[in-house]
């Protein structure tokens, strides 16, 4: 029985780590899409005027 609990202690905390890698990896992905986003703004602005 020992054993059974140390594996499923196991996977929760991995499940745990993985969900918190997946949450971090979304808000830098979408950090990187509003910088690009406002760049491509700033470069429209510059070319048109």
């Amino acid at each position: 029985m020992p054993r059974t609990r140390t594996i499923a202690r196991s996977v929760l905390v991995l499940t745990v780590a993985a969900a918190a890698c997946v949450l971090a990896s979304c808000n830098t992905v979408k950090g990187v899409g509003k910088d690009l986003q406002e760049a491509s703004e700033a470069t429209e602005r510059a070319i048109s005027g």
